[in-house]
Protein backbone atom coordinates (compact mmCIF):
# COMPACT_ATOMS: atom_id res chain seq x y z
CA UNK A 1 0.00 0.00 0.00
CA UNK A 2 1.27 3.57 -0.54
CA UNK A 3 -0.07 6.90 1.38
CA UNK A 4 -0.37 10.12 -0.15
CA UNK A 5 -0.16 13.05 1.73
CA UNK A 6 -0.43 16.35 -0.04
CA UNK A 7 -0.02 19.69 1.35
CA UNK A 8 0.44 23.53 0.05
CA UNK A 9 -2.98 24.70 -1.11
CA UNK A 10 -5.21 27.36 0.29
CA UNK A 11 -6.83 30.75 -0.81
CA UNK A 12 -4.91 32.54 -3.42
CA UNK A 13 -5.64 36.01 -5.59
CA UNK A 14 -5.83 35.78 -9.64
CA UNK A 15 -2.69 35.84 -10.79
CA UNK A 16 -0.65 34.30 -7.91
CA UNK A 17 0.99 31.39 -7.32
CA UNK A 18 0.66 27.97 -5.10
CA UNK A 19 3.07 25.34 -4.82
CA UNK A 20 1.33 21.87 -3.79
CA UNK A 21 3.73 19.32 -2.39
CA UNK A 22 2.69 15.32 -2.08
CA UNK A 23 4.28 13.05 -0.05
CA UNK A 24 4.40 9.04 -0.64
CA UNK A 25 5.07 6.87 1.92
CA UNK A 26 4.54 3.51 2.72
CA UNK A 27 5.63 0.52 0.04
CA UNK A 28 7.21 3.03 -2.37
CA UNK A 29 9.43 1.34 -4.24
CA UNK A 30 8.56 1.01 -8.02
CA UNK A 31 6.52 3.55 -8.25
CA UNK A 32 6.26 4.88 -11.52
CA UNK A 33 3.87 7.52 -12.66
CA UNK A 34 3.16 10.35 -10.47
CA UNK A 35 0.99 13.40 -10.67
CA UNK A 36 -2.27 15.32 -10.35
CA UNK A 37 -5.81 15.39 -10.50
CA UNK A 38 -8.14 18.37 -9.60
CA UNK A 39 -12.39 18.66 -9.17
CA UNK A 40 -13.91 21.38 -9.44
CA UNK A 41 -17.62 21.90 -7.87
CA UNK A 42 -20.05 20.20 -10.03
CA UNK A 43 -17.38 18.74 -12.74
CA UNK A 44 -15.37 15.77 -13.21
CA UNK A 45 -12.17 14.84 -12.13
CA UNK A 46 -9.30 15.73 -14.48
CA UNK A 47 -5.62 15.06 -15.30
CA UNK A 48 -3.72 18.47 -14.40
CA UNK A 49 -0.05 16.79 -14.63
CA UNK A 50 1.90 13.78 -14.18
CA UNK A 51 5.33 12.44 -14.47
CA UNK A 52 7.42 9.53 -15.01
CA UNK A 53 10.18 7.89 -13.18
CA UNK A 54 12.64 9.20 -15.71
CA UNK A 55 10.99 12.84 -15.80
CA UNK A 56 8.88 12.67 -18.69
CA UNK A 57 5.67 15.27 -18.02
CA UNK A 58 2.82 15.38 -19.60
CA UNK A 59 0.10 18.43 -18.88
CA UNK A 60 -3.56 19.57 -19.17
CA UNK A 61 -4.19 22.50 -22.31
CA UNK A 62 -5.48 24.51 -19.75
CA UNK A 63 -2.25 24.74 -17.25
CA UNK A 64 0.60 24.66 -20.04
CA UNK A 65 3.07 27.17 -19.36
CA UNK A 66 1.68 28.27 -16.12
CA UNK A 67 2.12 25.06 -13.80
CA UNK A 68 5.21 23.24 -13.56
CA UNK A 69 5.36 19.38 -12.14
CA UNK A 70 8.40 17.73 -10.63
CA UNK A 71 9.45 14.95 -8.15
CA UNK A 72 12.21 14.15 -5.94
CA UNK A 73 12.42 10.12 -6.23
CA UNK A 74 14.37 10.07 -3.06
CA UNK A 75 11.66 11.91 -0.91
CA UNK A 76 9.43 10.20 -2.96
CA UNK A 77 7.72 13.68 -2.99
CA UNK A 78 5.94 15.83 -6.52
CA UNK A 79 5.52 19.21 -6.59
CA UNK A 80 3.14 21.31 -8.67
CA UNK A 81 4.11 24.68 -8.83
CA UNK A 82 1.27 26.95 -10.05
CA UNK A 83 1.80 30.39 -11.20
CA UNK A 84 -0.50 33.19 -12.80
CA UNK A 85 -3.50 31.34 -11.18
CA UNK A 86 -7.12 31.69 -12.45
CA UNK A 87 -10.39 31.74 -10.76
CA UNK A 88 -10.91 29.06 -13.16
CA UNK A 89 -8.14 26.81 -11.43
CA UNK A 90 -10.35 26.50 -8.12
CA UNK A 91 -10.51 22.95 -7.47
CA UNK A 92 -9.95 20.06 -4.55
CA UNK A 93 -6.19 18.94 -6.25
CA UNK A 94 -5.60 15.15 -5.55
CA UNK A 95 -1.89 13.40 -5.64
CA UNK A 96 -1.97 10.15 -7.36
CA UNK A 97 0.67 7.54 -7.77
CA UNK A 98 0.89 4.49 -10.02
CA UNK A 99 2.56 1.35 -8.71
CA UNK A 100 2.48 -2.36 -10.44
CA UNK A 101 -0.66 -0.99 -12.44
CA UNK A 102 -2.60 0.06 -8.91
CA UNK A 103 -3.52 4.07 -8.86
CA UNK A 104 -3.35 5.46 -5.16
CA UNK A 105 -4.48 8.49 -4.04
CA UNK A 106 -4.54 11.36 -1.51
CA UNK A 107 -7.28 12.96 0.21
CA UNK A 108 -6.53 16.36 -1.36
CA UNK A 109 -6.17 19.80 -0.93
CA UNK A 110 -7.99 22.48 -2.02
CA UNK A 111 -7.33 25.42 -4.16
CA UNK A 112 -9.16 28.75 -4.65
CA UNK A 113 -8.41 31.77 -6.25
CA UNK A 114 -10.68 34.50 -5.67
CA UNK A 115 -10.25 38.05 -5.30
Amino acid sequence: QVQLVESGGGLVQPGGSLRLSCAASGSTSSISRLGWYRQAPGKERELVSSISTSGTTEYADSVKGRFTISRDNAKNTVYLQMNSLKPEDTAVYYCYCMRFGAQYWGKGTLVTVSS
